[in-house]
C-alpha cells in the first residue's frame, strides 16, 4: 500500500486575521480585563487588519456569535481591499437564500468575499437551532446543499432532488463579481467531512494540531481528493502570542489563563464533551482539560481550548520562533493562516510588525503595509528635529 503524501510545501502565504464577534479582553474564561464588542471596536480591528495587509478576517458563527453576515456588511465600507470569510450553514438556511445573501455581499464588497462552510459540531446548539440530524446526516444535507448553491452561485438553472433538500427551476438573478462564486473554505475531520472537502470546496481548513499530525490529516483529505480528479489549498486556524523575547511571550500565554479556575476548565470540558465534532474531539484530546503539559509540540501551546471551543492552540514565541513555526507548517503544504490573539486589536498590530516582515508572504498579504512603511511620517521625530530613521543610520 502507498504512503499517503501531504501536500507539497507552500512557498508562500496569505494571512488572515478574526474579527471576535463572540468576545474579547486580556484574558480569557472571565470577564475582567473584558472589552464589549461594538461595531465601533470590530471596525477597529477590521480597519486595522485592512492597514495592515492582512489578506483577509475570519468571522466566526454560532448563537455565542453576533451575525456574521450583518457584521460583514456593516464593516465592509470602513475597508478597502480586505476580505470577509463569512459562514453559510446547511441545514440552517436554505441554499437559494444563502446563494442571493453571498451574490449581494459578494457584489457591494466588489468581490471580497469568501464562504466558510460550517456543517456544525454541537448536537444541543443544533436542537436550539431547530436541526436535528447526526453527525453523518448534517455532511449528507451540506452535500446536497453545495449541490444547489454552487450551481446556483454559477448561473445555472437548478433542479434538484435529493434526501434533505430539493428545488425545481431555481435561479440567481444577480450574479456574484467573482467567477464562478466566492471561493468555498470548510474543515471537516472525520471521513464524511472529507468526502465534503473533496467534492467541493477550494480551501480545506484544520485547527492548529502539531505539524506532524496536520501532515497527516492533509495527506489523508489530499488522497480522497485525487480520487476524485480535484485539488485545493490548505489552511490552519492558529492563535498566536508572539513577543520580542521568548520569555515574555511565554509570560504572555501564562498570563491569558491566570483569571480561569479549575471549575471553569471543567465546566468547559463538559460542554465540548457533548460535541460530536471530530475535530473538536482532537482538539480536547491535545490537554485532557489539564493545565499541567500545555506545550504540545515545540512552541504550540494548548492552554486556549482549555476554555475555548474551536481552535484552542497558539504558537507562542518570539518573532523569529513563530516564523519558524509557521513555515513548519507551510512546508507540509499550507498556505493559509487564519491567527487572532487577545486582545485582536493590539495583536493584529503586533503580529503584522513582527512577523511579516520574516515569512514569504504572497502579494495579496502585507504589501500595501510595506509600501506605507517605506514613507515617512514614520515614528516620532526626535528632539521635534532628527527623523528617527536618519539618527538610526548615523550611529
Amino acid at each position: 500500500m502507498t504512503e499517503l503524501q501531504p501536500p507539497p510545501a507552500a512557498e508562500a502565504a496569505d494571512i488572515l486575521w478574526f474579527i471576535p464577534t463572540h468576545g474579547d479582553g486580556r484574558y480569557l474564561g472571565t470577564q475582567e480585563g473584558a472589552r464589549e464588542v461594538s461595531l465601533a471596536y470590530m471596525r477597529q480591528i477590521a480597519q486595522a487588519a485592512d492597514d495592515n495587509g492582512y489578506f483577509g478576517v475570519l468571522l466566526p458563527t454560532g448563537r455565542s456569535c453576533e451575525d456574521a453576515w450583518v457584521v460583514a456588511s456593516a464593516l465592509i465600507p470602513s475597508t478597502q481591499r480586505l476580505r470577509f470569510l463569512v459562514a453559510v450553514r446547511p441545514g440552517l438556511i436554505a441554499p437559494s437564500a444563502a446563494a442571493r445573501m453571498a451574490a449581494t455581499l459578494d457584489r457591494i464588497s466588489n468581490g471580497r468575499l469568501l464562504i466558510n462552510v460550517v456543517t456544525g459540531g454541537d448536537p444541543v446548539e443544533l436542537h436550539g437551532d431547530g436541526l436535528f440530524l447526526d453527525h453523518d446526516e448534517r455532511y449528507e444535507v451540506t452535500d446536497e446543499f453545495l449541490h444547489i448553491w454552487r450551481g446556483l452561485m454559477a448561473g445555472e438553472t437548478v433542479t434538484y432532488k435529493g434526501e434533505h433538500l430539493r428545488i425545481e427551476g431555481g435561479t440567481l438573478l444577480y450574479p456574484p463579481v467573482q467567477k464562478p462564486y466566492p471561493p468555498l473554505y470548510f474543515g471537516g475531520s472525520s471521513a464524511a467531512g472529507h468526502r465534503i472537502a473533496a467534492d467541493h470546496v477550494d480551501v480545506y481548513l484544520t485547527w492548529g494540531e502539531p505539524p506532524a499530525e496536520v501532515a497527516k490529516k492533509l495527506a489523508e483529505v489530499r488522497a480522497v481528493a485525487a480520487a476524485k480528479g480535484r485539488q485545493f489549498s490548505y489552511g490552519v486556524r492558529l492563535h498566536v502570542i508572539v513577543r520580542e523575547t521568548e520569555a515574555e511571550a511565554w509570560d504572555a500565554a501564562n498570563r491569558l489563563i491566570e483569571k480561569v479556575d479549575d471549575e471553569t476548565i471543567a465546566s468547559a470540558q463538559k460542554i465540548f464533551a457533548r460535541f460530536d465534532s471530530v475535530g473538536q474531539q482532537r482538539m480536547a484530546s491535545l490537554h485532557g482539560g489539564k493545565r499541567d503539559n500545555l506545550e504540545i509540540s515545540p512552541n504550540l501551546w494548548a492552554g486556549v481550548g482549555l476554555v475555548r471551543g474551536g481552535a484552542g492552540t497558539a504558537i507562542v514565541g518570539d518573532p523569529q520562533t513563530v516564523a519558524a513555526r509557521i513555515k513548519e507548517y507551510m512546508a507540509v503544504g499550507v498556505d493559509r493562516f487564519i491567527l487572532s490573539g487577545y486582545p485582536h486589536l493590539e495583536e493584529c498590530y503586533r503580529f503584522a510588525e513582527l512577523v511579516f516582515p520574516l515569512l514569504p508572504l504572497r502579494a495579496t498579504t502585507g504589501n500595501e503595509r510595506r509600501a506605507v512603511r517605506n514613507a515617512g511620517p514614520f515614528g516620532e521625530i526626535i528632539a521635534n528635529v532628527v527623523p528617527p530613521s536618519k539618527l538610526a543610520s548615523q550611529s
